[in-house]
């Protein structure tokens, strides 16, 4: 009777044995498949991120060059009102200054 109640602890001590390294098989296969699933996730991540960039990027060349024509256009309005209107402003400065 001992000897089946030694054989039986023996027996459940290997199956707890069994069942802890089995246990410790699924957290680790979890743990990988997490950690896999999280790499994907921030592969994906920086593939959008890397697609928003280059649309961003572009979007501010073309605003940037956008505002510099403007800048420009409106430069070469100032410039050609200075020169036809030049002799006219001095006129009025002076004629303020003076009266």
């Amino acid at each position: 009777m001992i000897k089946r109640i030694v054989e039986a602890d023996n027996e459940a001590k290997a199956l707890e044995e069994s069942n802890q390294k089995a246990a410790e098989k699924e957290r680790q296969r979890i743990e990988q498949q997490a950690q896999a699933i999280y790499q994907q996730y921030m592969d994906d991540a920086e593939t959008e991120i890397a697609k928003d960039a280059t649309y961003v990027e572009k979007l501010f060349e073309r605003k940037l060059a956008d505002t510099t024509a403007k800048q420009e256009s409106v430069l070469i309005k100032l410039r050609a009102d200075f020169e036809q209107n030049r002799d006219k402003w001095v006129d009025e400065i002076v004629s303020r200054v003076i009266d």
